[in-house]
């Protein structure tokens, strides 16, 4: 699960590079990319946590991703509906 984490907030950096529209700010996207990269390994391993490898580190990047683009779209929607 460590493996996810780390991928999923190594993912979080390239955060910088989109605007800060996130829900709950950077640190909204921190949390999403930790608990999307989490839930995705979780649900491609089986709900088995077993041995690291590679393929591990892997599982967690497209987690991380949908769970900065749910993130990200929920922000920009809550600044839509204020505006």
């Amino acid at each position: 699960m460590v493996v996810w984490v780390m991928t999923g907030i190594a993912v979080w950096h390239f955060a910088i590079f989109l605007p800060d529209r996130f829900w709950g700010g950077i640190v909204g996207a921190f949390g999403a990319a930790a608990l999307g990269s989490v839930v995705f390994g979780l649900l491609v391993a089986g709900g088995d946590i077993s041995d690291t490898s590679l393929v591990t580190a892997l599982q967690a990047i497209p987690g991380a991703l949908l769970g900065l683009a749910v993130c990200w779209f929920a922000g920009v929607r809550r600044e839509e509906s204020h505006a």
